[in-house]
């Protein structure tokens, strides 16, 4: 993926948002074992956002219906809004410039 993103070929964000959701749904990945453990009610509030997450990123983005014909901008606004649902302070993989243009609550994303 690396050799077609950048400048003239995708968005700017492009890897940013990448790397977040990847971070963001292993992080969650990992928590289903806890789970699996401890239960559900033992997790934080971050540790629960981060189970939702995966599972909503699952559904909407993995799993794309085959007749869905979901181009780059689609896709990377669909990413945008997965990653709003966790804090801003989560979003470590994402530089602050990128939170302010397209995040959906905090930039200009939401408008």
């Amino acid at each position: 993926m690396n050799a077609g993103i950048g400048e003239d070929q995708t968005r700017d964000d492009h890897k940013s948002i990448s790397d977040q959701c990847y971070a963001a749904y292993a992080e969650g990945k990992d928590l289903r074992g806890l789970v699996a453990i401890v239960g559900k009610d033992a997790l934080s509030e971050r540790d629960k956002n981060f189970l939702e997450f995966a599972d909503v990123f699952e559904d909407r983005f993995v799993r794309q219906e085959k007749e869905e014909d979901r181009g780059i901008m689609e896709t990377l606004k669909l990413a945008w809004e997965l990653v709003s649902m966790l804090p801003v302070a989560e979003l470590t993989k994402i530089d602050n410039k990128y939170i302010q243009k397209y995040h959906l609550t905090e930039g200009k994303g939401g408008k």
